[in-house]
């Protein structure tokens, strides 16, 4: 037998921690972001609000459009923060091997624990019954015999759903005549390309693999595998203590040919890899820029030598390299620091110039936040904490990407 892997995906995580700790919201269509008076997007949203259209990273007055007698809540990243550690510690207390994806998710190789599938059945089962009894929180749970295959299950039987593929060819059946969007390489801009081409279901995917490697290279290859079953990746866990560099990427969901976005994306990139850097005690002295181009090709360009102390100072360098690349459509975006310490050298260094850096650094910051809410709408400054969670992260960036200096076309403040 090979791998036993559990994917675990929480159910409208943010939305179903403060209905647990409401229960006058229960049943309610609940939206938690930012509130209709304000500028923002909707973080996450209970199923009852999903029914109206709402969904994650759409603007809040879209959203108060079409669920105008929802409830609307600010997130609480503390709790949820908080209740994703519990989460975590009952998960991986069946996991020889854990991955956590984010707050509310997880691959766990069982492998071991398992022995065989019946053992993997009940491994699930305790792992759905223990987060409802001790956290009185429902999940989704997916079985299966690799990572793409667990997270396709856990989606299958939403919300407080178990399903398990645990063969290839049950995998292909399950998928065959669905939209190239289920396989998990295909993004919008992907799938814009396969449609162009008449390829619309992993069954014209299957039948038509020359085609999609030669429209798509290197991803196409990967998109035909995955759709023929395999994936033999394993579960990887994050290591703080072995990393050589702490970085953050986006890819797109349509081409980006805008330098100036790119360059607006990338200071809310290094924000988060200042937050991520800063979780674990590490601090870098160097700073890479990675792009994806939109024929697939990907260049790096480093700068050592450069302080890392916090977000200002990662963009300022990546903003650099970014003005030194062919400026051509791009399709991924990412930075990250490397020549990483511990910090103790680095704090004694700067000990005595740290207040004014600090100051500079915080000037700089808020006049950059200033600057994009000016341009696209949205107050980032009030929501700087929810774009440090990679999906609201990403529906932003797309919203950027499609309302790029548009302040004459947005709504005035309430």
């Amino acid at each position: 037998m090979g791998q036993i892997i559990i994917h675990v995906d929480m159910d409208a995580f943010y939305a179903s921690v403060e209905t647990r700790d409401d229960p006058s919201l229960r049943g309610l269509p609940l939206i938690i972001g930012s509130l209709p008076s304000e500028r923002g997007v909707v973080a996450t949203c209970s199923y009852e609000a999903r029914k109206y259209g709402v969904h994650s990273g759409m603007n809040i007055k879209d959203a108060y459009r079409l669920c105008p007698h929802g409830v609307y809540r600010h997130p609480n990243f503390d709790k949820y923060r908080e209740v994703s550690a519990q989460l975590h510690r009952i998960w991986d207390s069946y996991a020889s091997v854990s991955e956590s994806v984010a707050l509310d998710e997880a691959y766990l190789d069982v492998t071991e624990r398992a022995g065989d599938w019946d053992g993997g059945r009940e491994i699930a089962r305790a792992i759905k019954q223990r987060t409802l009894e001790e956290l009185h929180l429902t999940c989704s749970v997916g079985l299966a015999y690799s990572k793409t295959a667990a997270k396709t299950a856990s989606e299958e039987k939403k919300p407080d759903g178990y399903f398990e593929i645990l063969t290839p060819e049950d995998f292909v059946a399950l998928i065959l005549d669905r939209d190239v969007k289920v396989l998990y390489l295909v993004g919008s801009s992907t799938a814009e390309k396969l449609y162009a081409a008449g390829i619309r279901t992993v069954r014209d995917v299957r039948q038509r693999p020359e085609d999609v490697v030669r429209l798509l290279g290197r991803q196409g290859q990967w998109i035909v595998q995955i759709a023929s079953g395999k994936d033999e990746r394993r579960i990887e866990p994050y290591r703080p203590e072995e990393a050589k560099s702490i970085g953050r990427e986006l890819t797109f969901q349509k081409d980006v040919d805008n330098f100036a976005v790119l360059k607006d994306v990338l200071f809310l990139l290094a924000l988060s890899v200042e937050n991520r850097a800063a979780r674990v005690g590490l601090h870098g002295r160097g700073v890479t820029l990675k792009l994806t181009y939109a024929d697939m090709k990907s260049i790096t360009r480093s700068r050592a030598g450069v302080p890392c102390d916090s977000g200002v100072s990662i963009w300022r360098a990546a903003a650099r390299l970014l003005d030194g690349v062919e400026q051509r459509p791009v399709r991924l975006v990412g930075v990250s620091i490397y020549n990483l310490t511990d910090g103790a050298e680095e704090q004694l260094r700067m000990e005595e110039f740290a207040d004014e850096d600090e100051r500079a650094a915080e000037d700089e910051r808020r006049r950059t936040f200033a600057a994009l809410e000016e341009r696209y709408g949205l107050d980032f400054a009030g929501h700087a904490e929810e774009l440090l969670h990679m999906e609201t992260l990403h529906r932003t960036a797309d919203y950027m990407r499609r309302h790029w200096n548009r302040p004459s076309r947005r709504e005035p403040r309430d």
